[in-house]
């Protein structure tokens, strides 16, 4: 599956949470901080579409578009890219990383003994 750029990603999150929309229906959705107008959605939708991780279907005189990954999935591959070009396949270097940096909190902490806890038995 192709990557999918930090823009991209964008148009992605709000169809993850609502399909099928409409291109106006996405551009309304997008953070209004980006400012996009609704040819910069399109192009985006475009791209998404050439690039196979959605799909639309013609309604009426609109194109409705889903995703047609999960984004559980997306997630799960970008993770497994993360942490096997960084990190060598392995999740120990990137927890270490993480904790040196004082990137975990004392919740990330407790979640994460909670979840080997839950792992180990």
């Amino acid at each position: 599956m192709e990557r999918i750029g930090e823009a991209e990603y964008a148009v992605m999150e709000v169809l993850w949470q609502d399909a099928p929309l409409t291109a106006a229906e996405v551009a309304e959705r997008v953070p209004a901080e980006r400012g996009w107008s609704i040819r910069t959605v399109k192009t985006m939708l475009a791209r998404l579409l050439a690039k196979g991780v959605l799909a639309h279907e013609e309604e009426g005189r609109r194109y409705l578009y889903r995703p047609r990954i999960a984004r559980a999935d997306y997630v799960a591959q970008e993770s497994g890219r993360l942490i096997d070009r960084m990190f060598g396949g392995r999740v120990t270097p990137l927890v270490a990383h993480l904790a040196e940096r004082d990137r975990l909190s004392e919740a990330d902490i407790a979640e994460i003994e909670a979840l080997l806890k839950a792992l180990k038995a």
